[in-house]
C-alpha cells in the first residue's frame, strides 16, 4: 500500500522529493501516513477533501486483495 500511496502522491504535487510515506500496523489495522510539502497540502487534500476521499477508496479497493483494513492519514 505504500508504494500505491506514493505514487499517487507524487503525481499530484509540485514538490515530489518531499513526498513521505510511512506504514504501521495498530490493531490489525494498517495505518499509513502520508507527509507532503505545506505548499502541496491542497493538492492532496482537493476542494472539500474529494482528492483525499479518492486515494483513500484507491487504497481500499486494492486493500481489498490482502483482507486488511487500511487507513490512509494525511498529516500536515
Amino acid at each position: 500500500m505504500k508504494e500505491l500511496v506514493e505514487t499517487i502522491a507524487k503525481a499530484l504535487v509540485d514538490h515530489p522529493e518531499e513526498v513521505s510515506v510511512t506504514e504501521r500496523e495498530e490493531d490489525g489495522i494498517l495505518k499509513v501516513e502520508l507527509k507532503v510539502a505545506p505548499a502541496d497540502m491542497g493538492k492532496v487534500i482537493g476542494r472539500q477533501g474529494r482528492i483525499a476521499k479518492a486515494i483513500r477508496s484507491v487504497v481500499k479497493a486494492a486493500s481489498t486483495k490482502t483482507d486488511q483494513k487500511v487507513d490512509v492519514e494525511i498529516v500536515g
